[in-house]
């Protein structure tokens, strides 16, 4: 008897079908046996409901790429049974009742994900750099090459942290003093990778933008990190974005943020302490971002997402 669940089932591995042909995709499933053969009406029987595809599981998810465990889980539910406590839902019309469109958007991200995970960890990626190092920029283009979340400090942080510096009795836009980086800074990353970690305990990868100047220069931060985020089975990327003193200042005078005030009124002091020479000791990766840079930065953004995928 074909149930609403085999029909949802089989509606399913069509998708995964894609552009196929049945008969391509029955073809490939007998190469793969090497010992059986199915025919292209046995598979379409599988894609209207008809047939649950016991037998072809392994050698289906062997030709879509994706865990054996998915089909499973999703196999045991068009039979009627209960799934595992931790399985994902495949019947999604009991969380969602506006319709098909958002059940369907959450079922081909869950499929999506079981994909990208199949082929590889979860990664953390720090995108550090100076301020106006265009870290941001790379960030959020690496985001948008990935489709990883992203997290930027300041978004994430600044009313908070103006609201603290005032409740203290300082500068709502003071990054420089005493008082900033001892009461102030440590809350920020906090909250960042607070953030951080709650994807991380979801699988999910992301990119996090922030200077990270005092963590990847301290040789045991990322250490800690990073098996914490492998306890995961998320991989760890460091990538710092390199630029001089000219381009910085200019992206700076650009963006015209009151943050930046007294680096601007202190250009010669502020620079005097910053290391343009060499990237921090914890970096992976390095970005030129220096205008009129030999390799573009979307250039530069490709080849690193390249590296950091299998």
């Amino acid at each position: 008897m074909t149930t609403d669940r085999r029909r949802e089932f089989g509606a399913y591995l069509a998708r995964l079908r894609g552009s196929r042909s049945q008969r391509a995709l029955a073809a490939e499933l007998c190469e793969l046996s090497s010992s059986a053969t199915v025919t292209r009406h046995e598979v379409s029987r599988w894609e209207r409901g008809e047939r649950i595809p016991d037998d072809w599981l392994p050698y289906l998810a062997r030709a879509h790429s994706i865990p054996l465990t998915v089909l499973e889980r999703m196999a045991a539910q068009a039979r009627g049974h209960d799934p595992a406590p931790d399985a994902a839902p495949f019947d999604l019309s009991a969380f969602f009742s506006d319709g098909q469109s958002l059940k369907n958007r959450v079922a081909n991200a869950w499929h999506g994900r079981a994909v990208a995970n199949a082929n590889g960890n979860p990664v953390l990626v720090l995108v550090g750099g100076y301020a106006g190092s265009g870290k941001t920029e790379f960030a959020r283009f690496l985001s948008d090459l990935s489709g990883w979340a992203f997290l930027d400090k300041d978004a994430l942080t600044r009313r908070l942290t103006e609201r603290l510096l005032v409740s203290l009795n300082g500068d709502p836009h003071d990054r420089h003093t005493d008082l900033y980086r001892a009461d102030v800074r440590p809350h920020e990353y906090r909250c960042l990778m607070n953030s951080a970690y709650a994807n991380i305990d979801c699988g999910v990868s992301i990119i996090l933008a922030a200077p990270f100047i005092t963590e990847l220069n301290d040789p045991s931060w990322l250490p800690r990190l990073t098996n914490r985020c492998n306890a995961k089975g998320v991989d760890v990327t460091a990538i710092w974005v390199h630029s001089d003193i000219g381009t910085m200042r200019e992206y700076i005078e650009l963006r015209d943020a009151a943050r930046d005030g007294w680096k601007l009124t202190h250009w010669d002091e502020y620079t005097a302490g910053l290391n343009i020479d060499d990237p921090p000791e914890g970096a992976h990766l390095t970005i030129d971002n220096r205008l009129g840079a030999a390799v573009s930065l979307a250039d530069q953004t490709r080849r690193t997402l390249a590296k950091l995928t299998p």
